[in-house]
């Protein structure tokens, strides 16, 4: 699969529309979206909010860049406390917990759709996407927006230069790493967001628990369990690797994509949203595959989980404003927005016309797997071990994680160990939030 060019612009708004409707640009009720996407990203957030803009005058959607994830929920949370807050926020699927228990602070997009009268059907939306952000009654909660999920990135050129072919189990990763690293390569692969690839995906995708009460789900009196011999083993079994150099560790969120856009590695682990960048910077034939399965734990893949993040809408604003907002999330969960989006930044799509859409223009045919993040999302119907995790304090909770597996990858403790201190110092903080919470 090769590099494709860009489309241009979002929405297909006539340029004179566009014009007529910049004079009055002045009159327009501004609606402040927060956000953490840079780079390719940030720049198709703004195209989305200027298509948006274009169709109306009523309201301006203005996009801000407020940093990384994190940076981005927590300077909107200070923000709602000094009532000085955007309308909408941008957050990472694992502060789903932390922004539902903050109670008045948000407007569910399901009473929002209703109570502006705006057309909102959640049956147009993919279950596999919205099933993570949904109340225990099937009501959303946010709108999903940039969401994926991980999938194993290989380099074409080199696993056929080496004799090797994209692996399915996790024995053929190793043998095909073997067989990188003796035709030359530094390391056979690498991952990035290693609890969510290594722990968190690895769990749904073999059906494990990762904590009691169906991952959080039903309760905040949960713990974790995913120091378990499965997720143990595989852990030792790839830190034991890098004696041979199979594996190498490049750093906890995506700072190991140069190893394998450059060519150092053969595979990588990471989001399936990292399309755009390899697409970009990748001087070789590259592919996408499905998660690599470990058959000594399970027969069949069961599915992966969603990542990226969702847009909340924070309560507070004048009544009226929300309209905007309502109008703007029916634009942007449009089948053409959606699928632009889609192709562009390896995102999944929201909804089933934005994926129909997708195959019907032949991205996928012209772009072969580029949808197996829909397929691995989608592969079954998701049990209470793989419907996703939504556990309070999880941002922290991941640091601890970050810091346990770094342990193992530098030899200084065995994998069983470090999953047992990250249990323990996230029951903690798990004890700590359903305190707080109570």
């Amino acid at each position: 699969m090769r590099k494709s060019k860009s489309k241009s612009l979002f929405a297909g708004v006539a340029g004179a529309l566009s014009l007529l409707m910049a004079s009055e640009a002045w009159a327009a009720t501004e609606i402040q979206w927060w956000h953490a996407m840079g780079g390719r990203n940030g720049e198709l957030v703004n195209e989305i909010a200027e298509g948006y803009n274009a169709t109306q005058s009523e309201y301006k959607v203005v996009p801000v860049y407020k940093g990384n994830y994190t940076e981005t929920m927590t300077g909107a949370i200070a923000a709602f406390r000094a009532k000085q807050h955007p309308h909408i926020v941008q957050v990472f699927e694992v502060g789903t917990a932390t922004m539902m228990a903050a109670k008045g602070a948000i407007y569910p997009v399901h009473q929002m759709m209703e109570e502006t009268g705006t057309a909102f059907d959640q049956a147009d939306y993919l279950p596999a996407v919205i099933s993570y952000y949904t109340t225990p009654d099937n009501k959303l909660l946010s709108l999903p927006f940039n969401s994926s999920t991980p999938v194993l990135w290989y380099n074409k050129d080199a696993l056929d230069k080496a004799g090797a072919t994209p692996p399915k189990t996790w024995a053929e990763v190793m043998d095909a790493s073997e067989k990188l690293v003796a035709s030359g390569m530094k390391c056979g692969f690498s991952f990035g967001w290693q609890s969510w690839v290594m722990i968190e995906n690895f769990s749904a995708w073999h059906n494990l628990q990762i904590g009691t009460k169906e991952n959080g789900f039903t309760g905040l009196d949960t713990e974790f369990t995913f120091n378990n011999d499965h997720v143990a083993g595989m852990l030792q079994q790839i830190a034991d690797s890098q004696s041979k150099n199979l594996f190498q560790y490049g750093g906890r969120r995506g700072e190991s994509l140069p190893m394998f856009t450059n060519g150092e590695c053969g595979m990588w682990m990471n989001s399936s949203a990292y399309y755009g960048s390899i697409v970009k910077q990748a001087k070789f034939n590259f592919g996408q595959t499905l998660l690599p399965l470990n058959t000594d734990v399970a027969k069949a893949p069961q599915n992966s989980i969603i990542g990226g993040a969702t847009l909340w809408v924070l309560a507070g604003k004048p009544k009226g404003e929300y309209k905007g907002v309502a109008e703007f999330f029916k634009y942007m969960a449009s089948p053409e927005v959606q699928a632009r989006w889609h192709q562009e930044t390896g995102y999944v799509p929201i909804t089933t016309a934005a994926y129909d859409l997708s195959r019907n223009q032949g991205f996928y045919d012209k772009n072969p797997g580029t949808d197996t993040a829909i397929q691995q999302l989608s592969l079954n119907t998701p049990t209470a071990n793989s419907k996703g995790l939504r556990f309070g304090n999880f941002v922290q909770v991941r640091d601890i994680i970050n810091e346990e597996m770094e342990a193992v990858w530098a030899g200084s403790k065995s994998a069983k160990d470090a999953l047992d201190t990250a249990a323990a110092r996230g029951n903690a903080l798990l004890r700590k939030f359903e305190k707080a919470n109570d």
